[in-house]
Formats: structure tokens, C-alpha cells, sequence
């Protein structure tokens, strides 16, 4: 019996987004099956730039957001290409861009002149700040980091605001661009019409915030920095050891008891300043004390095999070659090869896996207008036929 080719196989995606959210997106779209055709201007994707690090003398920022589409190069400003541009997306099931709100009108290629051509469209935007007043302001993960509130809570309760190790908000809006897309694609599949899909960096950030958004929504409370500890659940954070810090997230009454259990604290789940959540947490500085004195008698790595093997959620704080190494240790097989020879770039593996349909990687990350000439023909030949 022949595997299907994917859940989204069939689907046409016109991508004409850059740098992060929008790549992120359609090569989520291409894994599941897509066609993602990748526009890019004649200099290319911005972070074809973006480097150090490098494999071979490409940057890996750029490898690693943009395999299984097929690139093209056209200049919107010229008319023959925009002319490519537009048939390209009057015939595409998905369009995604991350121009600035408007941007893409003067090339004929905004919502409104796509649905006239192409009313079965899905049309996806992704901006900083929504197509109302912030549509001019430039989006910037960086930016919204700051102006989300989130540098706010990352750091030490004494000193500076942090941005994340990662443009997390990009990340975040590129998922939320791909749940919009699939949920617009089944009301197509229900009434025949397409939808303009819109997320932005901000929007994206504040639901992601979820308990201190709402913590303030909802409460009229400020989230302030507090390092690594939780502000509404303890322990949950780094403990020492004798060798190094362990997560330690016991964010339950049973988690909790299991702890003492391991760590031989016989009478504290039964002590009534530790006995609930709420107790402990507002209790924090004398019970901290108590596991550390515990935890500093034996190492990292011994704390986290026994406290795994009673169901306590902990874990040693690795650099990213880590990460990768327990990905393999439990099975998950992080790294996908895409491509042959010369052209194999190693990858991180999709998230999701399918039972039915798996995720696939056939093409690994073009090189600029690599598939330009066969697209222009099969538009062209489309156009004039």
C-alpha cells in the first residue's frame, strides 16, 4: 500500500515571508505535505546573511527555518516578475506575508486583489503590531520582548530585564499563523471561500504570556522578575546539588510528597506550612533550606535517575548539545537528514508526529531562484494557455 505524501499534500503555498515567523510557518506547511513555493527579492531571504555560524559558507539561521520549499527570485518592483508574482498567488490554496500592513497593494498582490482572482485563497498576514494603528511599526522579536512585558519578568529580581535565548515570539506567531491557516482551510472545505488570516507579534506574545497576562487581566497584578523561581507554584526551579543545579518542578501535593519520600524528609508533606501548594509557596525561604541540605549530598545526574523513577519532574540544565543527546536518549530522534550528497543539511526534526500521515523532507533548503526557471515556466505556460 502506497503512503500517503502527507496531510497537506496537494495544497499549493505561496510564501512571500522572511526572515523567522512566516519561514517557520510554511516549512511546518511543507513538512505536512505543502508545495511552498519560497519568493524572495534578488538579494534573498535576509538571513541567507545572518552569520556566523555557518555549514559550509550558508548560514545555519537560514538552513534551519527553510527546507522542503522551492525558491524563486522575482523583484516585485518589475512588472514582468510582479505579473509572475500574482499569478503565482491567484493560483496558490495558501498565501503567507510578512510585508508591512499594505505593503504588498501597490504589486497588486494584497488581500483584496488576490481574493478578486483567487476567491478560494487562504491569505495569511504576519506583522509586529496588527493592520490598525501599529501597522507602521516595524516588528522586531526583540521589540515585542520589550514591549510585551516579557524582558520585564526575565532576569534577576535585582537586575537588568533579559531578552529570551531565542526570537520565542517569532516562533510563537509562526505556529499561531500555521493553526489560523488550517482552521481557514477547513471553513474552506466547508463553504468554498477563502479568508484573510492575520496575526501579529504582539498578539501572539500576550497570549503567550498566559498566566501573567492573566494574572494582570484578571487580577490587576503586575508580574515582576523573580530569577528563576515560580510566583505561583514552589519548588519549581533550580536547586543546588553537590555538583551542579537540577531543576526540580514538583508542582503538585503527590509530586511533592514523592520528593520528601526520595530525599528522606519524612515529616515535611505533613508539616502544615509545606502541606499544600499554596502553603509552600508562600513559605518558600524556610522550606528551600530544607531541600538543599538534602539535595547537596548527592550529584546532578544520581538525583535526576531517582527522582524520575518515582514520576518528580526534574532535569539537569544542559547546553544545547545536551538538549540533542537526551532528545536521542529517549527515542526522539531530533536530527532529519534532508537532501543527498553534497546538498544533505541536517535539520531539527518536525514536532508533531503522525500516525497515518508522517511528516516528510524532500527538499532541503534552497539556494536563491534554485527552482526559478521551472516555476517561471509553469506559470507562464499556465498564463498563456
Amino acid at each position: 500500500m502506497e503512503r500517503p505524501e502527507g496531510p497537506l499534500s496537494g495544497l499549493l503555498v505561496a510564501d512571500f515571508s522572511r526572515v523567522l515567523a512566516g519561514p517557520y510557518a510554511t516549512m511546518l506547511l511543507a513538512d505536512m505535505g505543502a508545495d511552498v513555493v519560497k519568493v524572495e527579492g534578488p538579494q534573498g531571504d535576509e538571513t541567507r546573511t545572518w552569520m556566523p555560524p555557518v555549514r559550509g559558507d550558508v548560514s545555519t539561521y537560514y538552513l534551519g527555518v527553510n527546507r522542503g520549499k522551492r525558491s524563486i527570485a522575482l523583484d516585485l518592483r518589475d512588472e514582468a516578475d510582479a505579473a509572475v508574482a500574482r499569478e503565482l498567488a491567484a493560483r496558490a490554496d495558501v498565501l503567507i506575508e510578512n510585508f508591512k500592513p499594505g505593503g504588498l497593494a501597490k504589486y497588486g498582490l494584497d488581500y483584496a486583489a488576490v481574493r478578486e482572482a483567487n476567491p478560494r485563497s487562504v491569505y495569511a498576514s504576519i506583522s509586529g503590531f496588527g493592520s490598525g494603528e501599529g501597522r507602521h511599526v516595524p516588528g522586531y522579536d526583540l521589540m515585542v520582548q520589550a514591549i510585551s512585558g516579557l524582558m520585564s519578568l526575565t532576569g534577576d529580581p535585582d537586575g537588568p530585564p533579559y531578552r529570551a535565548g531565542i526570537s520565542v515570539f517569532d516562533v510563537m506567531a509562526g505556529n499561531h499563523a500555521v493553526i489560523g491557516i488550517l482552521a481557514a482551510l477547513r471553513h474552506r472545505d466547508a463553504t468554498g471561500e477563502g479568508q484573510h488570516v492575520e496575526v501579529n507579534l504582539l498578539s501572539s506574545a500576550l497570549t503567550g504570556l498566559v498566566n501573567h497576562s492573566s494574572a494582570y487581566a484578571a487580577g490587576g497584578v503586575v508580574p515582576y522578575r523573580m530569577g528563576n523561581a515560580h510566583p505561583s507554584v514552589f519548588p519549581y526551579e533550580p536547586l543546588p546539588t553537590a555538583d551542579a543545579d537540577l531543576i526540580v518542578a514538583a508542582a503538585n501535593d503527590g509530586q511533592f510528597r514523592r520528593l520528601c519520600d526520595v530525599l528522606d524528609l519524612p515529616g515535611v508533606p505533613d508539616d502544615p506550612r509545606f502541606a499544600r501548594n499554596a502553603d509552600r509557596t508562600k513559605n518558600r525561604e524556610e522550606l528551600r533550606p530544607l531541600l538543599v541540605e538534602r539535595l547537596k549530598t548527592r550529584g546532578a545526574v544520581e538525583w535526576f535517575e531517582a527522582l524520575t523513577k518515582v514520576s518528580v519532574p526534574c532535569g539537569p540544565i544542559n547546553t544545547i548539545d545536551g538538549g540533542f543527546a537526551m532528545a536521542e536518549r529517549f527515542g526522539l530522534d531530533p536530527v532529519v537528514e534532508v537532501g543527498e550528497g553534497d546538498r544533505a543539511v541536517p535539520t531539527t526534526r518536525h514536532p508533531i508526529r503522525f500516525s497515518a500521515t508522517p511528516a516528510a523532507y524532500r527538499l532541503p533548503p534552497p539556494e536563491l531562484d534554485e527552482h526559478g526557471a521551472e516555476l517561471r515556466a509553469w506559470l507562464t505556460e499556465e498564463r498563456n494557455a
